[in-house]
């Protein structure tokens, strides 16, 4: 979750397309670039442990966009397949 964080406030586009599942990753990303990034606190998660192969990530981003300030806010899906976790998409 951190280093995705960290890949939208770079703009690291391929980096982002690279940790979504297949299962829902768009075809393309555009990212943004107005937004800047402030801060992520993680609120909570689930499993995620290292014999696990799912687990969940609450999170808060703040960003400004023009002076005006914000919060991304977000409880995120995420499997290991081959050694890596990969984001599947909110938890509904």
């Amino acid at each position: 979750m951190r280093s995705r964080y960290s890949a939208f406030v770079v703009g690291d586009v391929a980096y982002l397309l690279a940790t979504w599942h297949p299962v829902g990753r768009p075809a393309t990303l555009e990212l943004d670039t107005d937004i800047r990034w402030l801060g992520l606190n993680i609120v909570g998660r689930t499993g995620g442990g290292m014999l696990e192969d799912r687990g969940t990530v609450d999170f808060r981003a703040r960003y400004s966009v023009d002076g005006v300030r914000g919060e991304q806010a977000e409880n995120s899906q995420f499997v290991r397949e081959n050694h890596s976790w990969l984001y599947v998409g909110a938890v509904t």
